[in-house]
């Protein structure tokens, strides 16, 4: 059975840091490309980062120098450590596993707020 479990949401003032993860199961973690997105209120989701298999990454202009991605194949998680939050990135983040289909977390809630 396919799973895809994100964590570490929650609530964060201005400035500060978070740091999500996805724990995958059921599928041959090494063989997918791993991407987090993003959807808040209202707006429709949209790409955040990718790591593919080889460990090249891609960020969106809007966290690009704040957020990071990584994997670990050993470990079969992705990660994203988001620094320097603002309000704006307010939203359930999601994980999202893609090789020849594609696979989604449930996600987790980020606010930033103060």
């Amino acid at each position: 059975q396919v799973q895809l479990v994100e964590s570490g949401g929650g609530l964060v003032q201005p400035g500060g840091s978070l740091r999500l993860s996805c724990a995958a199961s059921g599928f041959t973690f090494s063989a997918y490309a791993m991407s987090w997105y993003r959807q808040a209120p209202g707006r429709e989701r949209e790409w955040v980062a990718r790591i593919g298999v080889g460990g090249g990454t891609q960020y969106a202009e809007s966290v690009k120098g704040r957020f990071t991605i990584s994997r670990d194949n050993t470990k079969r998680t992705v990660s994203l450590q988001m620094n320097s939050l603002k309000p704006d990135d307010t939203a359930v983040y999601y994980c999202k596993a893609t090789a020849s289909v594609a696979y989604w977390g449930q996600g987790t809630q980020v606010t930033v707020s103060s």
